[in-house]
């Protein structure tokens, strides 16, 4: 048997650079300014709830294989990049960098061409100083990333049915928006540390301007932050 606890990340401005000092920007002006204040303690404390979950955590961590969103690197080269999120403030750099330190390896989880295919379309976007073009880019964004986003599933999830081995654990920390469940072998034993359907509903409810869903916000809040 093969065992997978499944993290799905919320994003912090430290793991998304550039594009999220651009989120960031467009969120604290009026009424936004409380609305991204409150999400941004509420990805901090989601992310102490899975430290604190690790931390506690009754399993020997040498030899655990874990997976990473975007790292398309393994060896020295992906600690060079671990240690550079932990100086930008990334939680889940730092919690992936003391899992290391605990035992655990690291897998080159991801194609380099793939994430950098739609790192380039969003960083198009953030650096277009065109407003014209800025739509016009965001639009073919828009329609490429479910391809964009498929592609990059199918390989992670043939890296891990790759490199899993039986009676292996494996950590995958990834995107809420990925799908990668159901593109894993049947004998790999999926624990959702979050349920990654919760998370998507977070998150769609914060990208999005709607004001009818306070009640439901407040109670996922809830939820992602309980440890």
């Amino acid at each position: 048997m093969r065992t997978l606890i499944y993290v799905p990340i919320i994003h912090s401005s430290a793991d998304m650079g550039s594009l999220g000092k651009e989120l960031k920007h467009k969120s604290v002006s009026g009424p936004g300014e409380n609305k991204w204040q409150k999400h941004t303690d509420t990805v901090n404390s989601y992310w102490d709830a899975i430290e604190f979950y690790f931390q506690n955590i009754d399993i020997c961590m040498k030899g655990i294989k874990i997976y990473q969103d975007g790292m398309f690197v393994d060896g020295e080269m992906a600690k060079k990049i671990l240690d550079e999120g932990i100086k930008t403030g990334s939680k889940n750099s730092e919690i992936v960098s003391k899992l290391i330190d605990r035992g655990a390896i690291l897998i080159k989880t991801e194609n380099f061409i793939m994430v950098k295919d739609e790192y380039d379309g969003l960083q198009s976007i953030i650096k277009s100083k065109n407003k014209l073009l800025k739509l016009i880019l965001l639009l073919k964004y828009k329609i490429s990333k479910p391809f964009l986003l498929r592609r990059r599933d199918e390989f992670i999830a043939g890296r891990i049915a790759e490199t899993l081995g039986q009676n292996e654990t494996g950590i995958l920390f990834i995107g809420a928006f990925h799908n990668i469940m159901k593109r894993l072998p049947k004998d790999i034993t999926v624990i959702e540390l979050k349920e990654i359907a919760k998370i998507r509903t977070y998150q769609k409810i914060i990208q999005s301007d709607s004001k009818n869903k306070t009640h439901q916000l407040e109670q996922l809040t809830q939820y992602i932050v309980k440890r």
